[in-house]
């Protein structure tokens, strides 16, 4: 029986046979996805050689993308990606600040009318 390492140290993310994080539980279920499929289409009476490619293909699609994923960006970078998602493209800000209004000098023509 093979021993498989997931975790190498405290505080370190889980890591299986190089996808780390998110990928492993994305590459998780689509695999468990990819499974069901090929349950129902052969439940519902589609021929076993056409369940099994269906199959074979999109597990191996589906390994090929996320080992892909994993090297393009990163162990945060699918994380990173979807919060810029989120984040304005620009802030409008039509509330006027004027912080320096209110200690301004008096000006000299002030200063006259006062004497």
């Amino acid at each position: 029986m093979a021993e498989f390492p997931i975790n190498r140290g405290i505080g370190k993310s889980v890591e299986f046979k190089g996808l780390k994080s998110q990928y492993l539980f994305i590459f998780v279920g689509g695999l468990l996805a990819t499974f069901i499929l090929f349950v129902i289409m052969y439940m519902v009476g589609i021929n076993q050689w056409i369940c099994i490619g269906f199959g074979v293909i999109a597990a191996s699609v589906l390994v090929w993308q996320t080992f892909a994923l994993n090297a393009k960006y990163g162990e945060y970078g699918l994380m990173k990606l979807q919060a810029r998602g989120s984040h304005p493209k620009y802030i409008i800000n039509r509330r006027s600040h004027r912080p320096f209004i209110r200690f301004r000098r008096p000006s000299n023509k002030q200063n006259r009318k006062e004497e």
